[in-house]
């Protein structure tokens, strides 16, 4: 576990509602510093681990638990979360016993400048989860339209006229390229709610970054093939830590789709595919807050499949 690199959230109660079985096969589809990982590792003996992610540095981090735990118990695939059948199939696996996701942006991408997901430093603006990606923020914020612009922030930034945020970027790189950070900041701070500058940048940047990695898309397409690969009695835990993605979570758990529309079938019976096994979503405690601040806007969901 690199908790220089990420300290995980919720990390007891998220492995605890997968309900680990020692001979099971999980998935961690957010690999990350590999905090989850080890902790499901540790309850293992015959069974297997999974785990996903597309950033090279989490990679480093797999390195060591594959040395720790050695390679029959433990498989790193560097890849989007949303080619998990895919991959899963290439090693013979059409089923798993659980899927553990946390869905936030690790402290190490965080605070390495040089990923540009940060307005608080950086230079320039990159937030791509995988560097080999061919869309980053740099070219969202120059080459976008004054339309593509507007749809992101209006369905991503959550915030009030997002119409005004995009004039002022299309006029200023009208005059210069944004290649900066401090640049863009300059730019869109001239928008925020006084005395809510640093909430405001949040949401603008989460716009960006939500795009950069097509990340509600993505995310979509994970939870539609968990459907057919979590066996029954098997357990999902996703950590969620906006309002955008805890949404598309929440309802499909619910109702089995992203609408959060209830169907039925001839006999009036709800056409669902999971139970919620925590109906009131778990949140990190003070203590937590206190030690990791990153936290506090963290929401679990726990679900068992049908």
């Amino acid at each position: 576990m690199n908790q220089d690199y990420h300290i995980p959230v919720l990390a007891e109660q998220t492995v605890d509602g997968l309900n680990i079985k020692p001979s099971g096969i999980y998935v961690d589809v957010t690999f990350g510093g590999g905090g989850h990982s080890e902790i499901i590792l540790k309850k293992l003996s015959t069974g297997k681990l999974f785990a996903f992610d597309q950033d090279f540095d989490a990679e480093k981090n797999a390195n060591i638990l594959i040395e720790k735990y050695g390679k029959e118990n433990f498989i790193f695939v560097r890849s989007n979360f949303k080619f998990i059948k895919n991959f899963l199939k290439f090693y013979q696996i059409t089923s798993v016993d659980g899927i553990i996701a946390d869905l936030g942006v690790s402290s190490h991408q965080i605070d390495t400048p040089e990923r540009g997901f940060s307005f608080m430093q950086g230079d320039i603006p990159d937030m791509r989860m995988n560097k080999e990606a061919e869309i980053n923020a740099f070219k969202i914020i120059n080459e976008y339209t004054e339309e593509e612009l507007y749809k992101i922030f209006k369905n991503y930034a959550e915030i009030k006229n997002p119409y005004h945020i995009v004039k002022d970027i299309i006029s200023a790189r009208l005059i210069e390229t944004i290649s900066s950070i401090q640049k863009f900041n300059e730019i869109i701070s001239k928008r925020a709610p006084q005395n809510k500058e640093y909430k405001f940048l949040a949401k603008i940047y989460q716009a960006v970054r939500i795009e950069t990695n097509n990340e509600l898309d993505s995310l979509e397409q994970m939870l539609l093939q968990s459907v057919s690969l979590i066996k029954k009695g098997g357990r999902f835990s996703v950590l969620t830590y906006h309002s955008l993605e805890d949404r598309i979570v929440k309802n499909f758990f619910k109702t089995g789709n992203f609408e959060g529309i209830t169907q039925k079938d001839l006999y009036g019976n709800n056409i669902v595919p999971f139970k919620q096994i925590n109906n009131k979503v778990i949140i990190p405690d003070d203590i937590e807050i206190n030690q990791n601040s990153r936290a506090r806007s963290a929401k679990l969901r726990i679900a068992e499949k049908l």
